[in-house]
């Protein structure tokens, strides 16, 4: 069961084959072997999605942006950061306190409660500072009850309703907005990894592009799929110059496969077939074109059932050709053990073919090629050999061509004494008495 892997994705081995890997040198700088192989570091290319996830656009000359922020102001609330949150918060409470307070003054100021020992209107409000400890007593339902309205003033039953009601009103929408920003699944992707580098090697006599996703949580990701796309510059037919243009890449979305059941970490597949935008690319192309492979994971988190997506990317820089990864994922007696320290580790696949995937499928197709399918570093030494053949067997050939030929220069020795001797004996006879002699007989 360690070895056996009936599914594409899956990453179940023993643990006497990953302490063979183990020992292999990995060039990413994530092994644990000698490394003796530099790659060589290409010039930088600008991100579209940062590794983190994180898209790397800044937007510019936006019309009433102020606007439509506000219009949606408990979304510009869970998206900002924590310090301007907990500022609104603050400032929402003192704000209205300090709102109804100053209304409340101006009751007891306009009906003579400022001046006069007896209130008419509030009791024992004679100063601002008296107004606002009414207003927070009243809107947080504090009531030392040293403090009051009384039946004779309306003005200040009406406000002391009013205030109630916005201060529900403000305790909803904080409140709401606080724990909707807590409970943001955004954070569930802190837990959620993609490997650092991609790799390109065979898979099922197929080449494929794969990287490894894992989930650091016991917590499940309910209902998890994958999906690719591909960010390149291209330009259209007509001339129209399309700076990321979006191409989708295949995972399984036909098949169900891109569906994945993420509790230990698994290797994503997209094989490189004639609709993948991969399929012209060999190894040479791959490492020097400009491109962007943006990789997204999304699930509903176990604890909260919202929905939660996980990005990042890789660039041209960031794809091994001919590499594997490592496994992590080892049966134990009574359980499955992850090692995670492996989880980026890659180790090299030599016999990995260079050439792009159309070539290789063009040399399977063909029958006078059909041993030489796989264009490996060695492909020269396999047709060296291949001509040894053919001219052993074309020096067979000549050799049964020339004892052919030393065959039928004899038969027609014999051939010729044997019409010399008939012809002889055909000048004694008559003319008319001459047998007629049949080739056969000859």
């Amino acid at each position: 069961m360690g070895s056996v892997r009936s599914h594409r994705y899956s990453i179940v081995s023993s643990e006497e084959d990953g302490m063979k890997l183990a020992t292999i040198a990995v060039p990413n700088g994530y092994g644990n072997g000698n490394v003796n192989k530099v790659l060589d570091e290409p010039q930088r290319q600008s991100r579209f999605v940062r590794k983190d996830g994180h898209c790397n656009v800044q937007f510019i000359n936006m019309s009433e942006k102020g606007q439509r922020y506000l219009a949606d102001i408990f979304t510009t609330c869970v998206d900002i950061r924590w310090r301007w949150m907990l500022l609104i918060f603050c400032l929402s409470f003192l704000l209205s306190w300090l709102f109804f307070g100053l209304v409340f003054w101006l009751v007891a100021l306009s009906y003579g409660d400022l001046e006069n020992d007896t209130q008419l209107c509030v009791s024992n409000v004679d100063s601002f500072t008296a107004a606002f400890l009414f207003s927070v007593e009243t809107q947080t339902t504090i009531g030392y009850g040293y403090r009051y309205v009384t039946e004779e003033c309306p003005v200040a039953v009406f406000m002391v309703v009013f205030q109630s009601i916005v201060g529900c009103i403000i305790d909803a929408f904080i409140i709401g907005a606080v724990m909707a920003k807590m409970a943001k699944p955004k954070k569930r992707n802190e837990t959620l990894v993609f490997s650092h580098y991609a790799t390109v090697a065979m898979r099922d006599g197929k080449l494929c592009l794969m990287w490894r996703v894992g989930n650091l949580r016991k917590s499940h990701l309910v209902e998890a799929h994958v999906r690719a796309q591909l960010l390149k510059s291209r330009t259209t037919a007509e001339g129209e110059f399309i700076p990321l243009d979006q191409v989708d890449i295949d995972v399984g979305f036909d098949s169900g496969i891109d569906r994945i059941f993420l509790v230990s970490p698994i290797t994503i597949v997209h094989e490189i077939d004639e609709d993948s935008p991969f399929y012209e690319m060999n190894k040479q192309e791959l490492e020097t074109s400009e491109f962007e492979i943006v990789v997204i994971l999304e699930g509903m988190v176990e604890a909260t059932a919202m929905t939660t997506q996980c990005r990042s990317s890789y660039v041209a820089s960031e794809i091994l050709w001919g590499y594997r990864f490592e496994p992590v994922l080892f049966e134990e007696k009574n359980y499955y053990r992850v090692d995670y320290s492996r989880f980026d580790n890659t180790y090299e696949v030599t016999n990995t073919p260079q050439c792009s995937a159309r070539e290789l499928a063009e040399k399977r197709s063909n029958p006078s090629t059909s041993r030489n399918s796989f264009c490996y570093e060695n492909e020269v030494a396999l047709e060296k050999v291949d001509l040894e053949e053919d001219i052993e067997e074309e020096e067979e050939e000549e050799e049964t061509r020339s004892t052919q030929d030393i065959e039928v220069n004899a038969l027609d020795d014999v051939n010729t004494d044997a019409g010399s001797d008939s012809g002889h004996s055909a000048d004694i006879l008559p003319l008319e008495t001459r047998p007629l002699t049949a080739e056969p007989e000859i």
